[in-house]
């Protein structure tokens, strides 16, 4: 069987059993397509089926755009990552840790732009075992509260908000997965003088044609945008999928306006031909189109990052980045031979809590897109099961 059939396969097994009600799949290399794949539905109730022009909740899939937004004040000469958060955004100027006996202490050292773009600033996603997830928990928890009111909680509040709780650990002294992109977010609203929406809209967007992307999606197109599901258990232990439509991170779940918070970490809305044009842009050295978004040499710092020893350890307890490191909010391969599937040195790239994904390959001039819709997705078997069969055909 040919390798579209067997992917084509795989995601209708996995529709089959209701693993996701719908996947598609979009693989390029050298500009060419190599496989578009779809299965299943982005909304079962109204049977409507998946298609290229789905679109998606990104989530975590925003941050390398984010990051990309970063580099582009980098290359002008506006930001230094060296700079204290604290220059843009004062409530980081005084800031507290955590202690390993749960004492809170002044940090001793600031908070620098270069470890919001590592995650290695110690701010910290909600969670129930520290004071700063405890603290991250009590102010999304505010926000989503205000969602949909006069009093949406924006950008720039919900970041100096974050820096009311200590942080987990000493700048620079480890890695965590948190809020780092957010608080980035803020910091760019603050140096271009435009809220993230506009300024990602100018310099990234509409220069590269993306016009499905953005931190909602308008009325006109509410029909493309997938619904979201969840998998439950049966009595009998079987799984089925229900729907789910909770607010999570602060993320308005409808889309349907757009937002004072417009999250650096999780906001964006896109759809896989939308995302392959950022893709493709990174892949060509900044230019895409005949439009110039970043140097070359700027797109080979964002997307060669790699994390110091001592937070390289607290990397590797992430189950499928073995043979990773991490830098400008993605993955990065360092050592193929140690991950535990199928890639190559040099992919970057990384993945959205719901499900969709993204993966580019320098060396292959090759770029791999997945859409789904399932709560605590991220990178899951599918998605390995649909890499390892790309990367060992191409």
């Amino acid at each position: 069987m040919e390798i579209s059939g067997r992917i084509q396969g795989v995601m209708e097994q996995a529709v089959k059993t209701s693993l996701v009600a719908g996947v598609n799949l979009l693989v390029e290399q050298d500009g060419r397509e190599l496989i578009y794949a779809q299965a299943g539905n982005a909304d079962r109730e109204e049977g409507r089926e998946m298609n290229r022009d789905t679109i998606f909740r990104l989530y975590s899939q925003t941050k390398p755009v984010t990051a990309a937004a970063a580099m582009i004040l980098m290359d002008r000469g506006e930001i230094d990552l060296c700079q204290n958060v604290g220059e843009f955004l004062p409530a980081y100027r005084k800031l507290y840790v955590e202690t390993a006996d749960g004492h809170m202490e002044q940090s001793m050292q600031p908070l620098r732009l270069y470890n919001l773009l590592n995650m290695t600033s110690g701010l910290s996603y909600p969670n129930d075992s520290t004071a700063s997830g405890r603290a991250s928990a009590k102010v999304y928890e505010e926000a989503c509260v205000r969602l949909g009111t006069e009093r949406e909680m924006s950008t720039r509040e919900l970041a100096e908000r974050m820096a009311e709780g200590p942080l987990a650990y000493e700048p620079g002294s480890s890695w965590q997965y948190g809020t780092s992109a957010d608080v980035l977010g803020a910091v760019i609203e603050v140096v271009s003088g435009k809220s993230l929406a506009e300024f990602m809209e100018e310099e990234i967007f509409n220069p590269l044609g993306m016009e499905d992307t953005a931190f909602y999606v308008p009325e006109e197109k509410q029909g493309r945008l997938a619904k979201v599901y969840e998998t439950v258990t049966g009595e009998r232990g079987e799984g089925d999928l229900n729907l789910y439509s909770g607010d999570h991170l602060a993320i308005n779940h409808s889309m349907d306006h757009l937002p004072a918070y417009m999250a650096g970490g999780a906001g964006l809305v896109s759809t896989l031909d939308d995302y392959m044009k950022f893709a493709r842009m990174l892949l060509a050295g900044g230019n895409y189109g005949g439009k110039r978004i970043l140097t070359s040499r700027t797109v080979q710092y964002l997307t060669g990052g790699q994390l110091q020893p001592r937070q390289q350890r607290s990397f590797c307890q992430w189950l499928g980045l073995e043979g990773y490191s991490y830098g400008n909010l993605m993955r990065v391969c360092k050592e193929p031979g140690q991950a535990s599937g199928l890639t190559r040195k040099g992919e970057y790239g990384w993945d959205g809590w719901l499900g969709v994904y993204f993966a580019n390959f320098p060396e292959e001039n090759m770029t791999i897109l997945m859409g789904t819709q399932k709560k605590d997705g991220g990178t899951f078997s599918l998605t390995r099961k649909l890499r390892n069969l790309i990367l060992s055909n191409f």
